[in-house]
């Protein structure tokens, strides 16, 4: 249904009607309503889950702000899980052998239920009031507009369903290879590792932390998730649901903590895998702290090549702005650089793609809080590559006007610096020009026939490939940049795009042999399990004799 509120526009006096979408009850698992996140005085408190149970009992808590409105009471409190408080985790972690909670010889029966699980969670995502529950959720952490929202949530959705029924033990599914002689036959299995972790970032608060961790309680893994604390809400919810689907409360542990906390756990349980997704300084940081037991989905300045043979303009100039701004460009797919073809000069492709940025607009959430920027750190950014030679700010470039968003938090337009190619080039711009701020932010630039080469010279330079867009139907240019180029996801065509990764095909970085994956059968099996490989020698011949020592 529809609800119609009036509502204060935040850092004004004007009043505006504004619609938001509504659910007829909160279900019946649901331990509070996202409607009251940001208006009740006394605000909501997650709770932790270690051992089957749930418990807020911490000796502090972590006060998460409202994101749109400084003076709004906060969203809701988390536990904020101190260093001489996880021994409960430790203990739930160590509980569970390397062998797994199942594996194909252990528990197999285990598969069965999670595809169970699974389709029930599935069916319930796509019940219209329980996908408006995590709807609204989300977008009261994050906020986005309701469409991308609502596309998280379905999303979400078919991944789940997609699992239903058999296809959680087809991920396990094993293979037989002949043995040199009667009797022998070695066979290669997905083993998981035991006790695992994830840690999951805010810009998706369920599809991320739903598809990886669904991926690891398939294979057999006993997880501990730590989110983000922006927006843990969301998935202490989601856990609930599995609960109510028939999951076993003991095996997920969910724990809400700062950083160092995390990694007390992860290393001293010892979590034997850490799936990580955010940014690449604390990847890293993992990454050292566990010896290399990381897979990483940690980065992404993604780039989009716009080829020369010139073709539904609109098209194009509309997949920029949403590939840049969508998710107020809080994506790690987001589109962070443009590289265009001369030929699209004469056709106003940058001039549509700034007409389609000044749409975005507080009303309807395409722009909004950025949660790991400052204003000041943006605008510091801008003004850096402003100053290049021959660079000029397109559009943006400022604060939004007539908020009330905390000073933590980012709040600036859609912004878009053109940066010449020959000097975004040299040594001493570079990086600048390639570093990603997770924000509506990103570089143009142009270039022809004869410096496609410094563009691909400029794509093997950049530190991270997850990934990238092809706007070509060019055979020959298409693939030439395929060739050489190696970004995990890479769309090629007239449509191309960097971002909107759905749940049907791969998505994670390339080149990195800790990268992970998310979303697919292949996937799952390469974050989450190991191969083992198992010989059965059973027969010794009737005939056989003690042949010479060797």
């Amino acid at each position: 249904m529809l609800r119609l509120t009036s509502q204060k526009v935040l850092g004004s006096n004007r009043v505006v009607a504004a619609t938001t979408r509504g659910f007829a009850s909160v279900p019946q698992w649901a331990t509070m309503d996202p409607h009251q996140l940001g208006v009740d005085a006394t605000p909501y408190d997650v709770s932790n889950c270690v051992g089957g149970k749930w418990t807020a009992d911490t000796k502090s808590k972590m006060i998460i702000p409202h994101p749109l409105d400084k003076d709004a009471p906060p969203i809701f409190t988390i536990p904020d899980t101190q260093a001489d408080e996880v021994e409960p985790f430790l203990e739930s972690l160590r509980a569970c052998s390397k062998t797994g909670l199942h594996n194909p010889l252990k528990n197999p029966e285990r598969y069965v239920q999670y595809g169970e699980i699974s389709r029930r969670a599935g069916d319930a995502l796509m019940q219209p009031d329980i996908a408006e529950f995590f709807t609204q959720s989300i977008i009261k952490c994050v906020p986005k507009s309701h469409a991308q929202a609502m596309g998280e949530v379905a999303v979400t959705a078919a991944f789940l369903n997609n699992f239903g029924g058999d296809n959680v033990r087809r991920l396990a599914q094993s293979f037989g290879v002949p043995g040199d002689h009667y009797g022998q036959m070695s066979v290669g299995h997905r083993w998981p590792y035991g006790p695992v972790a994830l840690v999951t970032p805010f810009n998706f608060p369920l599809e991320i932390p739903v598809l990886q961790l669904m991926g690891a309680l398939f294979m057999g893994n006993k997880p501990v998730l730590k989110p983000s604390e922006q927006v843990s809400i969301v998935m202490e919810q989601f856990i609930k649901l599995l609960q109510h689907c028939g999951m076993d409360p003991a095996d997920v542990d969910f724990l809400n903590c700062k950083g160092p906390v995390a990694q007390k756990v992860i290393v001293e349980a010892p979590v034997r895998v850490t799936q990580f997704t955010g940014s690449s300084k604390v990847g890293e940081m993992l990454s050292a702290a566990t010896h290399g037991k990381v897979k990483l989905e940690d980065a992404g300045f993604d780039w989009k090549i716009i080829g020369p043979d010139v073709d539904n303009v609109d098209y194009v100039a509309w997949q920029c702005d949403q590939d840049a701004y969508a998710s107020i460009g809080q994506k790690c797919s987001a589109q962070s650089i443009v590289f265009i073809h001369e030929n699209w000069k004469d056709v106003g492709l940058v001039d549509k793609m700034q007409a389609n940025a000044a749409k975005r607009t507080m009303d309807d959430f395409t722009v909004g809080p950025v949660l790991t920027n400052t204003t000041k750190k943006f605008l510091d950014h801008t003004n850096r590559l402003a100053s290049i030679p021959g660079a000029k700010v397109l559009w943006g470039g400022k604060e939004l006007a007539n908020h009330n968003i905390p000073e933590q938090y980012g709040a600036v337009e859609p912004t878009a610096v053109f940066v010449p190619l020959e000097e975004m080039m040299k040594e001493e711009h570079f990086d600048d020009c390639t570093t990603e701020l997770f924000a509506p932010f990103q570089v143009v630039t142009f270039y022809n026939d004869d410096s496609l080469d410094t563009v691909l010279e400029a794509t093997e330079r950049m530190s991270h490939h997850l990934t990238a867009a092809v706007v070509s139907n060019d055979p020959a240019f298409q693939t030439k940049v395929l060739a050489n180029t190696v970004n995990g996801t890479t769309y090629a065509g007239r449509r191309a795009r960097t971002t909107g990764a759905p749940q049907n095909h791969w998505f994670g970085p390339a080149g990195d042999p800790r990268g992970a994956g998310i979303g697919t059968p292949e996937a799952i099996k390469l974050v989450w399990s190991c191969h083992r490989e198992i010989i059965n020698d059973n027969l010794v011949p009737a005939a056989w004799s003690q042949p010479k020592t060797t």
